[in-house]
């Protein structure tokens, strides 16, 4: 039997991406293996939006340098951003041993591989759009609880530091049918739990609406996701400070399995390093998003992403990030270190003049805060109850998340994979929680 392995790295748009080309696959009869050395063929998805991913990638693709030569017949296909919308010969040049190079979001150069090699062919009516999540499986011992589902490809917002719209191209919104249609095939598949993605996930639809001014939003999608038979909880991600409007919060705070949960990336708390960025918005615009989601769903946890040591950011402009965050006591924060990204206006106009030791100081001082903040966010739950999703087995503990996503961990000797556990919390720290489960949630209708 012919198999396929797949190594998925960066942001979860991959790795929605790696279920669709799996789901490819198996309509050519291939079966995943948790071995390389087992496979015929073995897709890297990969992620450049930092040095360190990038490096990453191109270390794992050089790795199967040896495998190809043991075995000529290998195929090895690399897809993702380090490809880009269309892969170029330099990037052939550096890796000859790789046969297939697909863009983001694009299995149909390995299947057209695939056919024109072994005469392969995918059987007529299968859709292009399914996820397949059996190479997942494998990892976590049964179909995932969870899932993500891409209703925006690619971004047109154009940050000055950020190579997605240069590697993923312009913003491209999927039509609703179609992406009901797969969340419906993933419930049957035993997904309880989708997450709607897109790098500005709030602009859903804005470019079919060009088109057809009756096309639904992200509030009109939510909406019909929500009516999906078998689904529990939907969350999405990630927003942006200029496009997360009201009629989005009263979905959330309104439709019962829509979750409690807004990530909005602030980037920097200075106003003159937002404007270097083109991020679009003010510290002041940003302080009103959040106490609008405060106001309108007081239970919402809200996430954030910090990029410290863009060009030209003065000791200064840091102190103001840090009092920022001190201030708004966000739920978490993704930080990152800033790395020149090749052909982003910040890489060809704006010098990396911030040391790199510079960058792990401001890094690790607001990591501090952060863990400061969330221990006594998470304090607040002891002794209480709640309710989460139960995704899997952990270190011998189960562990899911509240609808806030809050991570939980507890012991018990039945199966509770897929199940919404009641628990009590008895311990917490900074970035999980730990309890007894008091019983079994009836699930949503």
């Amino acid at each position: 039997m012919k198999k396929y392995y797949m190594w998925v790295i960066g942001c979860q748009m991959n790795l929605a991406d790696a279920n669709k080309v799996a789901a490819r696959l198996e309509a050519l009869g291939y079966v995943p293996t948790d071995s390389e050395r087992d496979a015929d063929v073995i897709v890297l998805n990969t992620c450049v939006v930092r040095q360190s991913a990038e490096d990453k990638a191109a270390g794992r693709i050089s790795s199967l340098k040896s495998l190809k030569k043991q075995n000529p017949d290998l195929v090895i296909a690399v897809m993702g951003c380090l490809v880009g919308n269309k892969p170029s010969p330099k990037l052939r040049e550096r890796f000859p041993h790789v046969d297939v190079f697909m863009p983001p979001a694009n299995p149909e150069p390995l299947v057209e591989f695939l056919e024109s090699r072994f005469h392969e062919r995918v059987p007529e009516g299968v859709s292009p759009w399914e996820q397949s999540l059996k190479f997942q499986s494998l990892e976590e011992g049964g179909v995932p609880v969870s899932a993500y589902v891409p209703i925006v490809y690619g971004c047109s917002h154009a940050c000055t530091y950020c190579i997605i719209p240069y590697r993923r191209g312009p913003e491209r919104s999927r039509p609703a049918d179609e992406i009901v249609r797969e969340v419906e095939d993933l419930v049957a598949q035993g997904v309880r739990e989708v997450t709607l993605l897109g790098q500005i996930v709030d602009r859903y639809g804005v470019d079919l609406r060009r088109e057809d001014p009756s096309a639904p939003d992200l509030a009109d999608l939510l909406r019909m996701v929500h009516d999906v038979k078998g689904l529990w909880r939907i969350r999405f991600l990630t927003s942006h400070p200029s496009y997360l409007d009201d009629r989005i919060l009263e979905v959330v705070a309104g439709l019962p399995k829509v979750c409690e949960h807004i990530e909005v990336p602030v980037q920097s708390g200075d106003d003159v390093v937002l404007q270097n960025m083109k991020r679009g918005y003010t510290v002041d615009d940003y302080r009103r998003i959040v106490e609008k989601i405060r106001m309108m769903v007081p239970e919402a946890s809200i996430v954030t992403d910090i990029i410290v040591g863009f060009p030209g950011e003065t000791e200064e402009q840091f102190r103001h990030t840090y009092e920022l965050m001190e201030e708004l006591r966000l739920d978490v924060m993704h930080l990152a270190r800033y790395s020149p990204r090749p052909g982003t206006v910040a890489a060809r106009r704006m010098p990396d003049d911030v040391p790199e030791e510079e960058k792990w100081r401001r890094f690790r001082l607001l990591e501090d805060l952060q863990a400061r903040i969330s221990a006594e966010k998470n304090a607040g739950y002891l002794g209480k109850e709640l309710v989460i999703l139960v995704e899997r087995k952990q270190k011998g503990r189960w562990m899911g998340r509240t609808r806030n996503y809050k991570l939980v961990f507890f012991s018990d000797d039945g199966n509770w994979r897929g199940k919404l556990a009641r628990v009590k919390i008895t311990w917490t720290g900074p970035w999980s929680m730990i309890g007894k489960v008091v019983g079994e949630v009836s699930p949503p209708a």
